[in-house]
C-alpha cells in the first residue's frame, strides 16, 4: 500500500540504498520491474513488450505511466519496496507552502525534487532518484536540514512544482486529500470547451471544491448531490442509502461560482438564473466513469443545483442479485415468461423500480426478441434493447412514443412510468394484442396497482384481461457490520409490525460509528411484495373489487406483504426494525 503522510514523518527513517533506479533492469529484489508487474496480474505481457519498445532509455515505471498501462496508484507499492524509501503520489495537501521554498525553484526544477514538509528538523523531500546521495548532500547544504527522501515520478513532480512555487500557494483543508486529476470530463461522451468558462467559475479553488464533492459523493455511493444557497452559508448534502447527508457549507460568496462551474461541466446557459435548466455530463471520478444528470432550480436565495449520480459499477441489473428471495424470484420469473400481459413495479420514487425493470430486461432479451424502451430520461443504456427517450422539450410524450413503438414490431415494451389515463391505455392495449409491456406505478403495495389503473378510467374488465402480475417493492437500510449490537424491542413496536415469533428473543441494531457516518446502516436491500394475477384474481378484478378486498385475496392465497418480508430481514439480523417500519408500515 501506499505510504501515507504519518508514515513519511518517521522519525526513524531508513538509510538509502545504493540501487540505482534504471529501466527494467533487476535489482538485488531478484526481478525486473515488467516482470514484476506481470505477475501480479497488473500488466499483460504484449503491453510490457510494447512499452520496452518505447523505453528508449526512459524509465520503465514512467513509460508505463505515459502510455496509461498501470496506474500511479498501482506502481507505487513497488517502487516503494524497490527502493526500499517511502513512496508518494504527489497533492497539494502534501505540500507545507511554508516549507517548500526552503529548496529554490532553479534547484527543484533542475534536480526534479520537491519540498513535502518538516519534522523535527528533517526535511521529507519528494525526488525522482531519491537514492541519488550527491543530490541530497547538496540539499541538505542549501537548507542546512537533514533530508529525508521520498520517491515520486518525475512526472507528478514537474505537473506539481509550478504550483507549488506560485506566490498564492495555499492548501485548503476541504481540498487537501482531492488529487487534481481526480476528476476529468470525459471528452469521449460530452465534448467541453472549458476556456468558455467566466472568471468566477474558472478559479481553482472552486474547481477544486467541486471535485472534492464529486469524488467525496461517489466514494460514498451517493445518488443525488444537492447544492442549496443559504442566508449564512451553502449546504452541500448526499444522498446515501435513502437519506440525505450534511458534508460541507461552503461560504456563501462561493455559491454562485460553485454553480457556474457545474453549469459549464454540463453544457447549460451559465447566464440564465430565473429559468430552470437541465444538463448532462460524463466525468471519471477515481479512474470509474460517471453520468451525472444536473438540474437547477431558481430560488429565492440563489440556484439550487441537484446531481443525480449515475455510477454503472454500482448497480447491478441481475434479478438474482437484487435480494429477491427464491419463493418471489420464481413468481416473477412466471410473470416475465409470459408471451402478452401488462407487469407493474410500484412504489414510491427511489424504491428500485426503475433497477428491476432494467434486470427483467437483462432476464428477458435476446437474439429473438425486439425489446424497445420509452423513459423519461434514460438512465443507463443497455446493449441490445433500443431506447427511446421521451421529453417535454422534444413533444414526444410516452402515449405517442408509445404508439410508434407498436408500429416498430416489438416483443417487449417497457414504459418508464404509467403518468396519466393516455399512457395507461396504449400500454392495456398493447399488452393485450400480443406485447409483454413492463412499466411503473406509484402505488403503496401491489393491489393498489388495479385501484390505481381503475382510477384512472382503465374499466376493470380490461385491466383483468391484460394484466400479468404486479411487483411492490421498497429498498431498506442494512445493519451496519461495524457496530451492530443486539437489543430487545418494545412490545409496542412488535405490536405494530404485527410480529408473531418469540418475543423473548433478540433483534440487531447498528449504534453508529465512523465507518457508516453514525447512522448504524451500511448499503440497502430490497423487500418486495409481488402479486401474480391467475384466474381467480381475474374473476375478482372484473367484479371491480375495493382494495381490502383485493388485500385480503393476496394474502389467502399465501402472498407476503412488504412488511411481513420487512420483518422477516429483521429476524435475519440484516436490517432494523425501526427501518422496517420506516420503509414499509403504511397503513
Amino acid at each position: 500500500m501506499t505510504t501515507t503522510v504519518d508514515e513519511l514523518q518517521s522519525p526513524e527513517p531508513r538509510p538509502p540504498s545504493p540501487v540505482p533506479l534504471t529501466g527494467n533492469a533487476p535489482t538485488p529484489r531478484g526481478k525486473p520491474l515488467g516482470q514484476q508487474l506481470a505477475e501480479a496480474g497488473l500488466l499483460e505481457e504484449s503491453d510490457l513488450a510494447r512499452a520496452l519498445t518505447e523505453q528508449s532509455g526512459r524509465r520503465l515505471g514512467e513509460v508505463l505511466l505515459e502510455m496509461g498501462l498501470v496506474s500511479e496508484e498501482d506502481l507505487l507499492p513497488f517502487m516503494e519496496e524497490r527502493l526500499s524509501v517511502p513512496a508518494a503520489r504527489l497533492r497539494e495537501g502534501l505540500v507545507d507552502p511554508a516549507v517548500v521554498k526552503r529548496i529554490p525553484r532553479e534547484v527543484a526544477e533542475e534536480r526534479r525534487v520537491l519540498a513535502l514538509f518538516e519534522v523535527r528538523g528533517t526535511l521529507h523531500v519528494a525526488m525522482a532518484e531519491p537514492q541519488d546521495l550527491s543530490v541530497i548532500d547538496d540539499l541538505e547544504r542549501i537548507t542546512g536540514l537533514r533530508v529525508e527522501p521520498a520517491f515520486a515520478f518525475e512526472s507528478s513532480v514537474e505537473r506539481l512544482l509550478p504550483r507549488a512555487y506560485e506566490e498564492d500557494f495555499t492548501v485548503d483543508a476541504v481540498t487537501a486529500d482531492v488529487d487534481g486529476d481526480a476528476v476529468r470530463v470525459d471528452e469521449d461522451a460530452v465534448h467541453i470547451d472549458l476556456h468558455q468558462a467566466t472568471t468566477l467559475a474558472g478559479e481553482s479553488p472552486v474547481i477544486s471544491l467541486v471535485n472534492y464533492v464529486l469524488v467525496h459523493a461517489v466514494r460514498q455511493g451517493a445518488s443525488d448531490v444537492h447544492i442549496e444557497p443559504g442566508h449564512g452559508s451553502s449546504v452541500v448534502r448526499v444522498r446515501v442509502d435513502g437519506q440525505l447527508r450534511e458534508i460541507l457549507r461552503p461560504r456563501p460568496e462561493h455559491h454562485a461560482a460553485i454553480v457556474s462551474r457545474i453549469k459549464v461541466l454540463a453544457k447549460m446557459d451559465i447566464a440564465e438564473h430565473r429559468l430552470p435548466q437541465d444538463g448532462r455530463v460524463h466525468v471519471v471520478v477515481d479512474g470509474r466513469k460517471i453520468d451525472l444528470r444536473v438540474s437547477t432550480l431558481p430560488t429565492v436565495l440563489g440556484e439550487k443545483v441537484v446531481l443525480r449520480v449515475l455510477d454503472r459499477a454500482n448497480v447491478t441489473f441481475d434479478l438474482g442479485r437484487l435480494g429477491i428471495p427464491d419463493h418471489q424470484y420464481q413468481t416473477l420469473s412466471r410473470i416475465l415468461k409470459k408471451p402478452f400481459g401488462l407487469a407493474l413495479v410500484t412504489g414510491p420514487t427511489g424504491s428500485g423500480k426503475t433497477t428491476t425493470l432494467y434486470s427483467a430486461l437483462e432476464l428477458v432479451k435476446s437474439v429473438h426478441t425486439n425489446i424497445v424502451t420509452v423513459e423519461d430520461p434514460v438512465e443507463y443504456q443497455l446493449e441490445m434493447v433500443n431506447q427511446v427517450q421521451a421529453s417535454a422539450a422534444s413533444k414526444l410524450t410516452f402515449a405517442g412514443a408509445l404508439r410508434s413503438i407498436l408500429r416498430q414490431d416489438p416483443d417487449v415494451i417497457m414504459i418508464g412510468e404509467i403518468r396519466d389515463r393516455e399512457t395507461a391505455e396504449v400500454a392495456v392495449q398493447a399488452s393485450l394484442t400480443g406485447h409483454l409491456v413492463l412499466s411503473t406505478l406509484h402505488t403503496n403495495d401491489s393491489a393498489g396497482a388495479i385501484t390505481r389503473l381503475v382510477d384512472m378510467g382503465i374499466v376493470p374488465f380490461k385491466i383483468a384481461a391484460s394484466l400479468a402480475g404486479v411487483v411492490a417493492q421498497r429498498l431498506v437500510r442494512t445493519n451496519c457490520p461495524h457496530c451492530s449490537t443486539q437489543y430487545f424491542p418494545p412490545d409496542e413496536q412488535l405490536d405494530l409490525v404485527g410480529f408473531r415469533g418469540d418475543r423473548r428473543r433478540q433483534f440487531v441494531r447498528g449504534e453508529g460509528c465512523r465507518n457508516c457516518y453514525d447512522t448504524g446502516f451500511e448499503g440497502r436491500v430490497g423487500i418486495y411484495e409481488i402479486l401474480f394475477v391467475d384466474g381467480q384474481l381475474r374473476e375478482l378484478i372484473g367484479r371491480n373489487p375495493d382494495l381490502e378486498e383485493l388485500r385480503r385475496f393476496h394474502r389467502e392465497q399465501g402472498g407476503t406483504t412488504l412488511l411481513n418480508e420487512g420483518v422477516r430481514l429483521a429476524q435475519e439480523g440484516r436490517t432494523s426494525l425501526d427501518e422496517v417500519i420506516r420503509a414499509a408500515h403504511f397503513d
